[in-house]
């Protein structure tokens, strides 16, 4: 069971939800409106800078679309990785 725990799928899943949830705070600190008419609107960016204790900046933006990259750079990284040799 433990192997389950660490398997590289898991990790991907793990990764690929992170990237969702980064994508969506960077969404709602830069300002861009979700495409769900549905749902009710999202907080304020300003009032989620205030919650998270981080100002609604430039160089915030930056450092969180720097670690999207890099989770989406490990996503690849894994996906290589999963995908079985092409035969000679």
């Amino acid at each position: 069971m433990d192997e389950q725990l660490h398997s590289p799928a898991r990790r991907l899943i793990e990764l690929r939800i992170a990237h969702a949830e980064l994508d969506g705070r960077i969404d709602r600190l830069s300002g861009a409106q979700p495409d769900n008419r549905d749902q009710p609107d999202p907080p304020d960016a300003a009032d989620e800078a205030d919650a998270l204790g981080q100002p609604n900046d430039d160089l915030t933006l930056r450092r969180l679309k720097k670690q999207r990259l890099a989770l989406r750079d490990e996503i690849a990284r894994l996906e290589r990785a999963s995908d079985p040799d092409e035969p000679a």
